[in-house]
């Protein structure tokens, strides 16, 4: 788990682990994933605090912090922040922040100076 004197460096290599477990639980309830945004270039989504393209301009992603998984069950596509519901409960008991509690089902990330 995390301290509070974890360094960003450190928050990116324990949020790659958790993501790598977290695809694994999704194949093992027997989703299919997909990898959709995960870091956003500040060079082309503008520096924290600046919203360029797409997306918030406080992001997770920027600070490869967040990603977003596309799911599928049977094949089909689920666009919908409830079908991610499962796997965003198991998210957030491994100390993550799962999108769905503001409508974004498939952003999975790790708080960092308030930004998740």
């Amino acid at each position: 788990m995390a301290t509070t004197s974890e360094t960003l460096g450190q928050k990116q290599r324990r949020f790659t682990r958790m993501s790598v477990r977290l695809i694994d639980y999704a194949h093992s309830l027997g989703y299919e994933i997909t990898l959709g945004d995960a870091y956003r270039d500040p060079r082309v989504f503008g520096p924290i605090g600046t919203r360029l393209g797409y997306g918030e301009s406080k992001s997770a992603h920027k600070q490869r912090l967040a990603i977003d998984l596309n799911l599928f069950i049977d094949g089909k596509y689920m666009a919908d922040t409830e079908s991610h519901r499962v796997l965003g409960e198991w998210w957030e008991g491994q100390g993550g922040v799962w999108g769905g509690r503001f409508q974004d089902g498939n952003h999975y990330s790790l708080e960092h100076d308030g930004i998740s």
